[in-house]
């Protein structure tokens, strides 16, 4: 763990990789929470942590290196189903990255659990964890100069939904029908760092299908 000065106020503290990055996220929270920690935005990256608006930063990055940072917690909210039709143009082409049949992609990626460790690129894109290492695939070598919103696509160890239509070079394995961004919705965003997500295999009819909270049991 280093922690960075970034102007008057603020530190950016690097990790060794994003599962530190999350646990410690979660850990300022917490000390946030209780008052132990005074700071006015918390923002996790892929191995980073942005605290902003401290009162005493040079005090906290000192301490932070000896912080006791417990694993990554369970979250006691549901988890936020997000139904999927995998109907996406790569399908076969992450098929072949993974060795299996097409139609295993579909139960090999609605069988995770996912997580939002950071959000970025997009208002309401979140960076979703929770697949196997051995299951992580590569950009596309061209980007697509559009790609449709609702799109749910993989890059890396990542999963992500596209919240409107942009360019993209992610592997397009399905869409969603869900609003990611919505302004008049507060929060605008669904995801948010630590949400928990399971997307689910919908075969309904396009429009017909919003997000919902799967009970604790699933």
């Amino acid at each position: 763990m280093r922690a960075l000065p970034v102007g008057d106020r603020a530190l950016l503290v690097e990790l060794a990789d994003g599962a530190e990055a999350q646990a410690l996220h979660a850990e300022l929270l917490r000390r946030r929470a209780t008052g132990s920690l005074r700071v006015r935005e918390i923002v996790p990256a892929a191995r980073t942590v942005l605290l902003d608006g401290l009162d005493e930063p040079a005090r906290v990055g000192a301490e932070l290196p000896g912080w006791e940072v417990p694993p990554l917690p369970a979250r006691a909210e549901a988890v936020l189903e997000i139904p999927v039709r995998y109907d996406g143009p790569d399908l076969a082409d992450v098929a072949a990255h993974w060795g299996v049949p097409v139609a295993e992609v579909a139960r090999i990626h609605s069988s995770a659990e996912f997580r939002v460790a950071f959000c970025g690129f997009a208002p309401g894109f979140g960076y979703l964890t929770g697949l196997p290492g051995r299951y992580e695939v590569p950009r596309r070598a061209t980007p697509r100069t559009a790609v449709p919103e609702g799109s749910v696509a993989l890059a890396g160890p990542y999963t992500g939904v596209y919240p409107r239509a942009s360019p993209g070079g992610w592997q397009l394995i399905g869409s969603t029908d869900v609003v990611l961004w919505d302004h008049a919705r507060v929060p605008a965003a669904l995801l948010s760092p630590g949400v928990r997500v399971r997307f689910v295999a919908d075969t309904a009819p396009s429009g017909s299908t919003p997000a919902r909270s799967a009970p604790e049991s699933r």
